[in-house]
């Protein structure tokens, strides 16, 4: 099977740099801003955004065919998303001890 590779522009990552580095920004300050339990969700959902713009643009699994890949990249969502919920369910029951 021949493979051929996917060229993006030099612009365009020069782009998602830019919006990675101003993401960055915004989760410094939104540090500095009282938002009570939600700052780390805000910053969660910023991180997730900015992981989700390097696996997508800069990995190439945006433009990828192969299901390895993506089969790859499913299971470790899955497990993240695993651990999260098990760290967050150990979190939310300690105050019945």
């Amino acid at each position: 099977m021949a493979e051929h590779e996917h060229i993006l522009s030099a612009r365009l990552y020069v782009i998602i740099w830019a919006v990675l580095m101003c993401l960055t920004v915004i989760t410094a300050g939104v540090a500095f801003i009282d938002l009570g339990p939600f700052n780390t969700v805000v910053a969660l959902v910023i991180a997730t955004f900015k992981a989700l713009l390097v696996v997508l643009i800069f990995m190439h699994v945006k433009y990828t065919s192969d299901r390895l890949t993506k089969t790859v990249i499913l299971s470790a969502l899955f497990w993240l998303m695993l651990l999260l919920g098990l760290s967050l369910m150990d979190y939310g029951t300690r105050h019945f001890v």
